[in-house]
């Protein structure tokens, strides 16, 4: 099939058009080439020549004839392939845990999950438990068909340009932990309300949000901005540290080192230690609630308040369409949501803010493990001519996506 070393516009262009069919695949269902090049913007011979490629590589599969219902002769059904090319994404938590695969249509099929107290431990003893729960669900993968492309992993704290190095995880009390020499070259790192907030773009089920911000809790709260459907990071890397706004600067003492931040006040083990809740955590919170006890009640009420203040100087910094509320915090939501509604329509000075702009996710505690499993697999979807190129040579039979393959 030739060396796949073309260059030059010809072999851009194809390059790009071959991205731009699976992106639509991706992002849709019930898909036949026609429907692709609609969607694409490109004739439907080029999109079928592309499309027999990427079936070829095994990067697609046809399902049969459409649907009935549909209008004119029925197309095939494409989709993107459930085997060959896939995500592992891992998360370490300061009391868990947790690895998964995801395929390339961002489907989990399989997940292994482990508690696990891990703040003050040595980092390396946390990422050797994290890589056997890696291996587990990757042992698991590989009879399902799978081979996982990259690694990403969820980490509660500062994640160094490197994307290989956390710089400092206050809760997990890690500072300078090279994540990626212990799990493997092939590892990126993350923070875990980025891997959450990218999560909601994918699987959120939000039509047509592209600019928001998501929030989301555990032992700390950590939030993510998407501006134009991109993660915002800021100058350093280090944007969306909502947990240590301080909302009240004469409050308790942080893990930070300042005072009054809003995770002293929303995070979940402040939440628990106010609302008098010793074990259970979160899900144990909720109950209390749900049952009416007033401590638990209580608490919530003031952590809605604390939280719809640090969210309503974002809202009037960054005029975003919504506000995601996710994670565990997702849980909690009919109890914190009318603090932090009160608190956004006092202070927001946009009175076209609206309540139903305060969302509640839909995706639960496994955003953020989700968002790193698909974020490795994303690359094959963004790029697929390179991955055909690299799964050819490492094969021994380069193939050829350059000019020669046709004017696509």
């Amino acid at each position: 099939m030739g060396n796949g070393k073309g260059s030059g516009p010809q072999a851009e262009l194809r390059r790009r058009n071959m991205a731009l069919v699976t992106q639509a695949l991706a992002a849709g269902e019930q898909n036949t080439r026609a429907t692709v090049a609609a969607a694409v913007g490109l004739t439907r011979a080029t999109v079928s020549t592309l499309v027999d490629e990427l079936l070829a590589a095994g990067l697609l599969e046809e399902l049969g004839a459409q649907r009935p219902g549909t209008v004119g002769r029925p197309g095939t059904a494409l989709a993107l392939a459930d085997a060959g090319p896939a995500g592992l994404g891992a998360e370490v938590g300061v009391d868990h845990l947790a690895a998964c695969v995801v395929d390339l249509r961002g489907t989990v099929r399989c997940r292994a999950a482990a508690p696990a107290a891990n703040r003050g431990r040595p980092a390396q003893a946390v990422l050797a438990d994290l890589a056997e729960l890696a291996a587990d669900v990757t042992g698991r993968a590989a009879a399902m068909g799978l081979r996982p492309v990259g690694t990403t992993v969820a980490v509660p704290g500062l994640v160094g340009r490197d994307r290989r190095t956390v710089l400092r995880a206050p809760n997990l009390r890690w500072e300078q932990a090279d994540v990626a020499a212990a799990l493997g070259p092939d590892t990126v790192v993350e923070n875990e309300a980025n891997l959450g907030a990218l999560a909601e773009l994918w699987f959120g089920g939000h039509e047509r949000l592209a600019d928001f911000v998501h929030v989301s809790a555990e032992i700390g709260i950590g939030a993510a901005v998407v501006v134009e459907g991109r993660l915002f990071r800021g100058a350093r890397g280090f944007a969306g540290e909502l947990g240590h706004v301080p909302v009240r600067p004469d409050g308790p003492l942080c893990s930070c080192g300042a005072h009054g931040c809003l995770e002293t006040f929303a995070g979940e083990e402040a939440l628990l230690r106010a609302a008098g809740v010793t074990a259970g955590r979160g899900p144990a919170l909720g109950a209390a609630a749900a049952a009416g006890d007033p401590a638990a009640l209580a608490a919530l009420a003031e952590a809605g308040a604390a939280l719809g203040i640090a969210l309503s100087g974002a809202v009037n910094l960054l005029d975003p369409q919504a506000v995601v509320v996710g994670g565990p915090l997702a849980e909690l939501a009919p109890w914190l949501l009318p603090g932090v509604r009160h608190e956004l329509a006092d202070r927001v000075t946009d009175r076209q803010w609206r309540p139903e702009d305060l969302v509640v996710s839909r995706l639960g505690r496994d955003g953020a493990l989700r968002g790193a499993a698909y974020s490795s697999v994303r690359a094959v979807l963004d790029d697929p001519a390179a991955w055909i190129i690299a799964e050819a040579e490492r094969a021994g039979d380069p193939v050829r996506t350059g000019p020669d393959r046709g004017r696509s």
